[in-house]
């Protein structure tokens, strides 16, 4: 959202201008998940995780016991399936040690099939049978406890501890003989509850290794246009408090096409504070001021802020014989010409951000252009001082904004028609920044700032909250996901989790469908009306993350 939560320099490229001061090695994003995100995550994960395991295949399991009466008794335990487990209750909590996740009361459903084998006292004739059985493990307790560390710019996703016990488990035995009950009971309890155990520590194990993968895999930049990125770099250490995870990322605007520096993260800077003063929010997203001003060096050194224009709404103003009466001797020298307007930017635009508002300082340079045939001449410039105020909101997962004209000055810079009246140019210059400059910027500002939040999550019931010199965002978040289980004659069922409950909050069943049906497709899955279910060529398993609405 981000992020998952600023902005300053130009990437090692650019060598001259405005954001070559900008420092390399400080935080200007900072991200704070919150107890409350901390336990939205925690539920995704248990949910991810159990979809994951199941269905899961353990080992065949042999024994051979003595049975009085009976003597030497041959067991075994087959195609040993656990298809459901149920986490009735879970938590997480952070510390000096990293982040604990305990799932305690966990019921774990298993399938096998039984086989015993056994030769008689009286003559060498063996007796066997088999049948199937239904075991229920109950009372399991799964433990786990993660550190999260900055690995060159990279999250590093480590598992300190893991492991799971089980605490009782009934066994169901359909056909053979009752009498054999107990015998496999007290052969085979031990065995079955260590099995377990074990397949789904090692699967645990195997799912965070996976996360760490997924957690290196985020991109260090974020397209904002076609021409810039957002450096999400994550920088200093992960800060781990016993009621929030927090991490801080280099948040700088740089040119797309470089390639990012590995910033020296060992270097200690003033953490940037986390201004939620709600604290059900899942999580906070603090921005520098730096942030908007490195994007504005970003543009300015590119040369992007600079404008010829050569349309109004009044176009009678891009002729010298609308500004008869206003500059005299301009249409006197150039009498019924053609005119272009050239607005360009004398320095970066300075954002500054208070209790109050957001607001920005904008220098720029109005050349008025004379068209001769196939020339173009200057003829005067006006320096103009912008003073704008800013409305910020979310879009998404973006932080977009709208600029409005507060006030501005202007001062002859040069002419070479003379001295001009700049009383009476004033309210075109008004009118040229109200109906040309503002519009040029919010329809820019509107496509907005890109949050770093990891794919397939929305900000929810945001709020925004002005400081000095920052900006914070304070919201819940939701995903969508889903994933989808092979019934009998291919059939599929699939199910959606949603960030509140178990109906996505926020995305229609349409955009859902729509998701679906791409996803099902790019498998080769095709829908069957009559069946009301979906029908797969070959065995597949999928599960995605959809931001479709």
């Amino acid at each position: 959202m981000s992020p998952f939560f600023v902005l300053l320099l130009l990437a090692s490229s650019l060598t001259h201008g405005y954001a070559q001061f900008q420092p390399k090695d400080q935080a200007f994003i900072s991200l704070l998940i919150t107890q409350n995100g901390l336990d939205f995550v925690k539920d995704l994960l248990v949910n991810k995780a159990i979809s994951s395991i199941i269905p899961l295949r353990l080992r065949n399991i042999e024994k051979t016991v003595k049975i009085p009466v009976v003597g030497n008794v041959h067991m075994v335990l087959s195609n040993i399936t656990i298809y459901q487990i149920d986490v009735p209750s879970s938590h997480v909590k952070p510390g000096e040690t990293g982040i604990s996740i305990i799932a305690s009361g966990a019921t774990c459903n298993l399938s096998m099939n039984w086989y015993y084998s056994y030769s008689t006292w009286f003559g060498p004739v063996e007796i066997s049978d088999k049948g199937r059985a239904e075991v229920q493990v109950e009372g399991m307790e799964v433990g786990l406890t993660l550190t999260l560390e900055n690995q060159e710019g990279s999250l590093k996703l480590k598992l300190k501890d893991c492991g799971s016990s089980v605490k009782d488990i009934s066994i169901k035995l359909d056909g053979g003989a009752s009498w054999l009950y107990q015998g496999i009971v007290d052969a085979f309890e031990g065995l079955i509850g260590s099995t377990v155990e074990n397949a789904i520590t090692k699967k645990l194990k195997e799912g965070i290794s996976r996360l760490d993968s997924y957690l290196k895999s985020l991109p260090k930049e974020v397209p904002v246009d076609d021409h810039t990125s957002l450096n999400v770099t994550f920088v200093d250490d992960v800060l781990i408090s016993a009621s929030s995870v927090g991490f801080e990322t280099n948040g700088l605007f740089i040119e797309r096409s470089v390639s990012l520096p590995i910033f020296n993260i060992g270097h200690k800077n003033s953490k940037l504070p986390i201004l939620c003063t709600n604290a059900s929010k899942m999580l906070g997203i603090t921005l520098d001021e730096a942030v908007f001003n490195s994007a504005s060096a970003l543009y300015y050194d590119a040369k992007f802020m600079h404008w010829i224009v050569d349309q109004l709404p009044d176009q009678s103003l891009l002729n010298t014989a609308g500004w008869r009466f206003i500059i005299p001797q301009l249409y006197k020298r150039y009498p019924n010409h053609e005119m272009n307007l050239n607005i360009s930017l004398s320095s970066p635009p300075v954002v500054e951000i208070s209790n109050q508002k957001a607001g920005a300082n904008i220098f720029a340079d109005l050349t008025i252009d004379v068209l001769e045939e196939d020339k173009v001449i200057p003829v005067a410039c006006i320096s103009l001082v912008i003073q704008a105020s800013g409305l910020v909101k979310i879009n998404g997962n973006n932080l977009v904004g709208a600029v409005r004209l507060d006030d501005f000055a202007m001062s002859l810079k040069w002419s070479n028609i003379g001295n001009l009246r700049m009383h009476l140019i004033q309210p075109i210059v008004w009118t040229l920044i109200e109906t040309v400059f503002l519009p040029y910027a919010n329809a820019h500002l509107s496509k907005g700032l890109p949050l770093p939040i990891i794919h397939g999550f929305t900000l929810q019931n945001a709020d925004i909250i002005l400081s000095t010199s920052s900006i914070a965002v304070c919201s819940d978040n939701e995903l969508c996901w889903c994933s989808m289980q092979f019934k009998k004659d291919w059939l599929v069922e699939f199910s959606c989790f949603g960030g509140f409950g178990d109906a996505p909050s926020g995305y229609t069943a349409r955009g859902l469908r729509h998701a679906v049906a791409y996803y099902f497709a790019r498998l080769g899955i095709m829908k069957s009306e009559a069946m009301h279910g979906w029908h797969v060529p070959t065995p597949a398993a999928l599960f995605f993350y959809s931001s479709a609405r």
